[in-house]
This record gives structure tokens, C-alpha cells and sequence, in this order.
């Protein structure tokens, strides 16, 4: 058995862990609904709606940072930068989805979260465009 990890493990650790921050996003939604029977919107009541943006962000800003991570699998990047814009994006995602789950207004989780994810971004796009060109 090979010992080295290639890009691919690594691309599937973070999307793996991507997607179990978006099953726990999402449990907690259908937890909220249900305590407060609830089968469409939220009715007004704050901790579901910020449940519901929480699992809603991630799901807008997850799927293209994961490609990004693909693409480096794909083109073979090394398996520290894949991990750099994995570790990135999950960072920026649990702790703005913290800071969007325990205050309705602006926070400092939520500020951190966002700039953390836009790190992320930026990390990806330049990946993605050197290993297109190198």
C-alpha cells in the first residue's frame, strides 16, 4: 500500500467534512422546525430563521469552494495546498454558522467567518489559476 497521500485523499477529507458541517446545519433546522411544528418558512421566530440562514449561507458558499478543491485534486496539485483551502473553508464556515446561530445582527464570529471564507476564496482562485497555467 502506497504510504504517500495524494491530492485526491486530501480533497476528500475536506469535502467529507464540508458536507458533515451541512448535515449538522441542516439537523439543526429540522430540530427547530419540528419543536416549534413548523413545516414551511419560519413563522417569525428568530433562532429557526437564523437556523435556516446558517444551513442556507453554508449551502451557497460551500459547493464552489469544493470545486475548487477539486480542481487542484484534478490537476494535481500537492496535497498541502489542497488542505490550506480545505482548512480555510471549513474555518470560515463553522465559525461564521456559529456566529449566525447565536446573534441576529451582526457579530464578531460572523465577521470572522466571512473573512475567513473570503480568504479561502481568494486562496482558491489563485490555486486554481497557477495550476492552470503551470
Amino acid at each position: 500500500m502506497n504510504e504517500v497521500i495524494n491530492p485526491g485523499h486530501a480533497a476528500a477529507l475536506w469535502v467529507g467534512l464540508h458536507i458533515l458541517l451541512m448535515l449538522v446545519l441542516s439537523l439543526q433546522v429540522v430540530r427547530l422546525r419540528s419543536k416549534h411544528k413548523v413545516f414551511l418558512g419560519d413563522e417569525g421566530i428568530p433562532e429557526l430563521a437564523q437556523a435556516i440562514r446558517a444551513f442556507g449561507n453554508a449551502s451557497e458558499y460551500v459547493p464552489p469552494g469544493l470545486a475548487g478543491l477539486i480542481v487542484l485534486d484534478i490537476t494535481n496539485t500537492a496535497p498541502l495546498l489542497v488542505h490550506i483551502g480545505g482548512f480555510l473553508l471549513l474555518a470560515g464556515r463553522i465559525t461564521h454558522a456559529i456566529g449566525l446561530s447565536n446573534s441576529v445582527g451582526t457579530s464578531i464570529p460572523r465577521a470572522m467567518g466571512m473573512t475567513l471564507t473570503w480568504c479561502a476564496y481568494v486562496y482558491l482562485i489563485a490555486a486554481t489559476l497557477i495550476s492552470a497555467v503551470w
